[in-house]
C-alpha cells in the first residue's frame, strides 16, 4: 500500500457545520392601542461548511455546499482526494446518515474510519 500511495498516509478529522444569518422581527411600530395587521417572517439563509483538518501538520480543507447529504458529502470528496491523489487519507467521521448512505461511492485513495457513537472526540 505504501508503494501505491508514496508512502504517505495522512490522518484527517472531518466535520459539517451550518453557517448562516436568521433574521426575525417581533415587532411592529404602530400607535398606542392599535393592532398591527401583518405577517412575520422567519427568513434562515444559511451554507454548510464541510472541513478536514489534519492533526498532525494543521492543514485544512474546507469547502461550501448548500446542503448536508450524501450526494455533497461524496462530491466532497472526490474533491478532496483529486487535490491529494498520490496520498492515502484516513479520515474520522461521525456516523451521520451523509457519512453512511448506501449510495456513497468512496474515492480509492480515501479510507473513512467511524467514530463510536456518543464519542467525545
Amino acid at each position: 500500500m505504501r508503494q501505491r500511495y508514496g508512502g504517505r498516509i495522512r490522518y484527517w478529522c472531518s466535520d459539517e457545520s451550518r453557517v448562516g444569518l436568521l433574521t426575525v422581527q417581533h415587532r411592529k411600530l404602530t400607535g398606542f392601542g392599535v393592532q398591527p395587521i401583518g405577517s412575520v417572517q422567519w427568513d434562515f439563509v444559511y451554507r454548510w461548511l464541510y472541513g478536514l483538518v489534519e492533526p498532525l501538520s494543521g492543514a485544512s480543507w474546507i469547502v461550501e455546499f448548500s446542503h448536508l447529504d450524501s450526494s455533497c458529502f461524496e462530491a466532497f470528496l472526490h474533491s478532496f482526494a483529486a487535490q491529494f491523489p498520490d496520498d492515502l487519507h484516513l479520515i474520522q467521521v461521525d456516523n451521520a446518515a451523509a457519512h453512511t448512505a448506501q449510495t456513497l461511492t468512496i474515492p480509492d485513495n480515501v479510507i473513512l474510519v467511524f467514530q463510536p457513537p456518543y464519542c467525545p472526540l
